[in-house]
Order: structure tokens, then sequence, then C-alpha cells
């Protein structure tokens, strides 16, 4: 049997593009046992099956070409169950990490679905909402370019990359006592899972809210908390905090505005006798 192998050959043996093994030699990482001097053809040999095998093991584990070739040019035990373990470890962050996008996914599909499905738009319902963690800013808007420009700074603040639905805006207490509804107080972000590393995080209290879904987006509010604020009144109840109005829908998700959607969540208690 020959024991002398073009680069082509190596090529189709290890299904690795003759490019690649190339760029081996070049790093220093797989070189070739002989290279004719007038032709400058590559040549490898059988002994050198079991290391580009290991080459590949490696780099199917995430491994970078740099410690391989560490690896390869010490071949130290403790070196090599060191480059495993280190490999491992950030493969299970990774897992961690995609562990949270796919629950992001997971809710974000589950509401979406729910929202197609709301049998009382327009209609003012009681719901009993748990404590929630959100990301805050407080600070004054008005125009839906103060409302933009308020999401980017909290974007920036908090690092952490905001997406349509789960973005929203407050009303204070007292602009709600007013019937003033078109001074928003904060943005807020509703979180999904524990953000250690941020230390403006918040709790909303939990209880019941006076609420309602609508047709549209921040700019036909106006009309829905007013239709909120009469409900409350004329049910005997009392504001007890500030307003949450979040956007669901909207265009960028849908063309169709009739599929738009915003719900306001007003949080109340019983009249005091």
């Amino acid at each position: 049997m020959k024991n002398r192998f073009t680069i082509g050959e190596m090529s189709m043996l290890f299904n690795v593009p003759i490019k690649t093994l190339r760029y081996y030699d070049e790093i220093g990482l797989l070189k070739p046992i002989e290279v004719d001097k007038y032709t400058k053809y590559r040549y490898y040999s059988t002994e050198q099956f079991e290391q580009l095998d290991m080459i590949n093991y490696l780099k199917s584990l995430g491994i970078a070409l740099k410690d391989i070739r560490v690896h390869i040019e010490n071949r130290d035990i403790n070196h090599f169950l060191e480059l495993l373990k280190l490999e491992r470890e950030a493969t299970l962050n990774k897992i961690a990490e995609l562990m949270v996008v796919s629950h992001r996914f997971a809710n974000r599909v589950k509401e979406i679905e729910e929202a197609l499905t709301i049998p009382n738009i327009g209609q003012v319902i009681i719901k009993n909402i748990p404590e929630r963690t959100v990301l805050s800013l407080k600070e004054k808007m008005g125009s839906i370019s103060e409302l933009e420009f308020s999401v980017r700074k909290l974007e920036k603040m908090t690092r952490i990359p905001l997406f349509i639905g789960k973005v929203g805006f407050t009303i204070s207490e007292e602009n709600l006592n007013k019937w003033k509804f078109d001074e928003y107080d904060s943005v807020y972000f509703l979180l999904e899972e524990n953000v250690d590393n941020i230390q403006s995080t918040q709790k909303i209290t939990g209880g019941d809210y006076a609420c309602i879904y609508y047709h549209g987006s921040h700019s036909g509010s106006n009309e829905y908390y007013k239709k909120v604020m009469e409900y409350i009144r004329a049910s005997n109840y009392q504001v007890a905090g500030e307003a949450l109005e979040r956007t669901i829908i909207d265009e960028l998700i849908s063309m169709d505005k009739n599929s738009h959607l915003t719900e306001i969540q007003i949080p109340i208690k019983k009249q005091s006798s």
C-alpha cells in the first residue's frame, strides 16, 4: 500500500476542502510530510491520518484552531483535559443562552396567537395580574418621536435588545385622576427572565386591573383611557397606581391596521366606604 497521498486525495479521504488543508499548512497545524521542490505538490502519509482525525474531532467540538495546534505541538494529557473542560463549559453557556431565546420565542408565539382570538376588543374587563419585573426609565413624554427616543435610551441603558410587544409606557396615577392621557411618565420593558447585572429593575405590583384591548396604537389611546376611567368610576372602583400601556401588534408585524392591538391596564381597588 502506498504511503504518499496528494492533497486532493487527502481532501477526498477526509471530506476536507483542499483550501482548508492548505490553510492548515500555512498556520502549522498540519504540514505535509513532503513537498516536491519542482512541482510544489504536497504529499501526506498514513501517519498523519490520525492527526487529521484529531483536528476534525476537536474542531467539531468548537475548539479554536490555535488551541488545537497548541495541543498537537505539546500533546499533554492535562492540557487536553483542560481544553475539553473549558469547551464543555462554553457549550453549556451557549445552551443556556439558546434556552432563553427559545423561551422568548414560545412566549411571543403564545401572546400573538392569543391576541388574534381576544373576544372582547374594545370592552373593559377586570383581570388579576401577578407581579411583574420590568426595566424602567422615568421620563416625561408626549409625542411619538419622544416615545421612540425614550425607548432607544432605555435600550442603550440596559444593553438588552428590546423587542416588539414587550415595551410599554406608563401614565401616572395623578394624571389619570385628572383625565390627562396625553403625557406619559415612563417607558418600561417587560422582562421574561432574571437579569442579574441590571440595577434598574422594578416590580409592578400584582393585583386587579381594569383592562381594555383595542385595535390601534398609542396615538389612538385617549378615548380608551376615558372608557376605562368611566368604567372604574361607575363600578365603585378607584385608581390604585399608574396605568400601563403596551402595543402588542403594530405595523412592523402586520400591514393590516385592523390587526394592530394595544392593551391598557389600570390597577384598581374598591372605593373605601
